[in-house]
């Protein structure tokens, strides 16, 4: 497997494994990394600060829902890591490349 292959695959492993592949990108920049990565950290971000907010709500519906979407979020951007696509994810995908375009 090639290695920014595995690169953005370790990116879509917790947060920390996105610290961890933002890391290994630094010095051999590769553009397909840098997506996943810019992509799985906005999912992340997301993920933890919408949960916040959702915690609020005392309803198991609304965590189960919350949980599903950024799972479907997730496995549509790990399927076009897996096809040697850079996909974006729906909804939030273009801002993540833009609030991340840096990384």
């Amino acid at each position: 497997m090639e290695e920014h292959k595995v690169n953005a695959m370790i990116s879509h492993f917790t947060i920390i494994g996105t610290i961890v592949a933002l890391m290994m990108n630094t010095e051999k920049k590769n553009q397909f990394v840098s997506f996943y990565t810019r992509q799985t950290l906005g999912l992340f971000l997301c993920f933890h600060l919408g949960g916040y907010f959702i915690g609020y709500f005392d309803s198991w519906f609304a965590s189960t829902a919350y949980w599903v979407f950024f799972l479907v979020l997730w496995i549509i951007s790990f399927a076009g890591l897996m096809n040697n696509e850079m996909k974006l994810v729906p909804v939030l995908g273009e801002q993540f490349q833009k609030w991340f375009k840096n990384l």
